[in-house]
């Protein structure tokens, strides 16, 4: 295993077929656009009208959120299952998507509560938004104060997965005094989709989206110290209670708000790592970081493309294809290596 290998010839490859999804995903849809209109309408001007508002206004932001989210995903999966040395660990191990969905149950199911213009008003979009982004977060500070009293990492983890416990719990009960119209709100939220976000939506995820991923650049060294073990990363001056709180503030940030935008989005977190070890066999994290990043975007494009059913008026939900795509991808790593690289 070299990991002082540049692999430039696998990260000039992913950027080609980064490239070729972002425009195939422009492209698909209800209406197909050709390449060469795409290329008029990003670079120039096309006659066509009606083709010029469904790329600016529709399915170019839809294409960066795609980017963003399976980039996200994919760096707070890396993150998680270095920090843990779990390979089946995930971005949402913390409880950062329970977090978010409680607080989006406790608008959308708990609105009834209140009656009237009030609960009309805490349904809005923003609201959901804003309840998810609060949910994670406390859950978040939850997770961080247990945390600097445990030493143990895998304590963390049991304790993120009895936080996810518990919110399951309260939505469950929420749920069972909700109407119909409420639940089947809160069940077309958690299929996820890429689709709702207006440009100053996406600056604003993009905005704490690159937050997360300082935090995760910074974290660099101290995920490479990690894999060898805490007494290694001690001897070479790291302070490991500080990077174990860079690594989660990073993953937190990043995961919560793409559950916050984007809904709970499964699997890819969770499969992308394990994808792109096969191509960079390497556990040197300058390396993996990029790589997961470019891996997860397409991804997440090929997906929200396959969603779209070409031709067709009908949107399948992004949550259903990534873990049709995700899911299978596991069972094939671990069947074919039984043992994960890791």
């Amino acid at each position: 295993m070299n990991n002082n290998q540049t692999y430039r010839f696998q990260f000039l490859m992913l950027i080609l077929v980064l490239v070729i999804s972002f425009f195939v995903n422009i492209s698909f849809g209800s209406v197909n656009i050709p390449f060469r209109s795409i290329f008029s309408s990003l670079f120039g001007k096309i006659e066509n009208s009606t083709w010029e508002v469904i790329i600016t206004d529709f399915r170019l932001p839809k294409a960066i959120t795609a980017i963003l989210v399976g980039s996200g995903l994919g760096i707070s999966g890396l993150l998680m299952q270095t920090l843990f040395r779990n390979p089946l660990a995930g971005p949402f191990v913390l409880g950062i998507s329970s977090g978010a969905s409680l607080g989006v149950a406790l608008v959308i199911l708990g609105s009834g509560l209140f009656g009237g213009a009030f609960a009309a008003s805490l349904t809005t979009k923003w609201s959901i938004v804003i309840a998810a982004s609060l949910g994670s977060f406390l859950v978040l500070l939850a997770v961080l104060a247990v945390s600097s009293k445990v030493r143990d990492t895998m304590a963390i983890l049991i304790i993120g997965l009895m936080f996810g416990s518990i919110t399951a719990a309260i939505v469950s009960v929420l749920s069972y005094f909700s109407s119909a119209e409420q639940l089947q709100q809160y069940i077309f939220w958690g299929f996820g989709s890429l689709s709702n976000l207006s440009w100053n939506e996406l600056l604003i995820f993009l905005g704490i989206y690159l937050i997360g991923l300082l935090l995760s650049i910074l974290s660099i060294k101290g995920l490479n110290s990690l894999l060898l073990s805490d007494n290694y990363a001690k001897s070479l001056g790291l302070n490991l209670k500080q990077n174990r709180l860079f690594i989660i503030i990073a993953t937190s940030l990043i995961a919560g708000t793409i559950t916050a935008f984007a809904g709970p989005i499964a699997f890819i977190g969770l499969a992308i790592p394990h994808l792109t070890r096969q191509i960079f066999i390497t556990s040197n994290h300058k390396i993996l970081l990029p790589a997961v990043c470019l891996f997860g975007a397409i991804i997440m494009l090929v997906c929200d493309s396959i969603a779209q059913i070409p031709g067709s008026d009908y949107i399948l939900p992004i949550n259903a294809i990534t873990a049709l795509v995700g899911a299978p991808v596991v069972i094939w790593l671990l069947v074919r290596q039984r043992k994960m690289i890791f």
